[in-house]
């Protein structure tokens, strides 16, 4: 195969986040196609409930069945927007019970969320597979893309294992209240495939310019998309149509039923229990669609030198 890139060590790994560190990373790189992109949605898919479950919601008095049902009613009510709408209730709800909400707080609460099992040893997981099947000559980067919070993502263990990650913000400083920031809603997911595949991860830079298929660094079949039901069937959609993978995962808690419909009409690849731990069917399914990448990726590098 190809010369690798090679992966910075952990102690200098661009942290999500640092943009400074990874556009000067990227800056540098060679334009060469040999890193696999897994991207994964949070809530469901890393973890059996919403974010906000797990410390938010207690910490005010709120039933998250009430919470979620009342989010749903008043975006219907309204016509608003069902992200912006829960963004705002939490604000709220928060100011009903005297509670602040304030960046550090939630950032905090990252750490009361739970996993699905093996998620912890996942992309070490991954990495150590891909390096050995590869011979160090393929790179493989974890990428986040959730409609939840990025401020408590952060307070998580798992953080610092991702590339990148894209998720809805709250501005702490307008209005003497929390304010959205950003919104990443169900179709406006696809936009960050996007910028994975062209290499263009600054929110501030647009992605709307033409950038031929050669020149981009993540190729679509190159990537492998992570997801639990309907909410990810833009993303699943704009992943398979350009030649990349899905899998749509379950936590153990909650039935296969949505799984098996995008299985059954051709929205996914593959279907399985959120069982991130070595050997689990998750596990075996994803190294089955890895083992495919990196075929074509040797493929296509032979062709090359033709």
């Amino acid at each position: 195969m190809a010369t690798a890139v090679k992966k910075p060590a952990k102690s200098t790994k661009a942290k999500p986040g640092n943009k400074a560190a990874k556009k000067s990373a990227a800056s540098a790189a060679p334009a060469v196609q040999n890193t696999i992109a897994l991207i994964y949605d949070f809530d469901g898919t890393l973890s059996p409930k919403n974010m906000q479950e797990y410390a938010f919601l207690p910490k005010i008095g709120l039933d998250p069945k009430k919470f979620w049902t009342e989010v749903a009613r008043l975006s219907i009510e309204r016509q608003a927007e069902p992200l912006i709408t829960y963004m705002h209730l939490m604000y709220q709800k928060a100011q009903e019970k005297g509670v602040q909400i304030l960046r550090e707080d939630l950032v905090a609460q990252g750490r009361d969320v739970a996993f699905c099992p093996g998620v912890e040893g996942w992309f070490e997981l991954i990495e150590g597979y891909v390096k050995q099947r590869s011979g160090g000559d393929v790179t493989v980067r974890h990428y986040l893309i959730s409609s939840g919070l990025k401020e408590i993502i952060e307070g998580t263990s798992i953080y610092d294992q991702f590339y990148n990650v894209f998720a809805s913000e709250y501005f702490f400083e307008a209005y003497q209240l929390p304010y959205p920031k950003r919104v990443i809603t169900d179709t406006s997911k696809t936009q960050y495939l996007f910028r994975i595949n062209k290499g263009v991860e600054d929110v501030n830079q647009s992605i709307n310019s033409h950038m031929p298929e050669n020149d981009r660094p993540i190729p679509f079949q190159q990537m492998i998309y992570f997801g639990d039901g309907e909410t990810d069937v833009p993303s699943m959609a704009v992943t398979r149509q350009n030649n990349g993978f899905a899998i749509a995962v379950y936590p153990k808690e909650k039935n296969s039923n949505i799984c098996k419909e995008l299985f059954s009409v051709g929205r996914v690849d593959f279907y399985a229990e959120a069982d991130y731990t070595e050997g689990s069917d998750l596990h075996k399914r994803t190294c089955l669609l890895i083992d495919k990448i990196l075929c074509d990726i040797k493929v296509r590098q032979e062709k090359d030198q033709l």
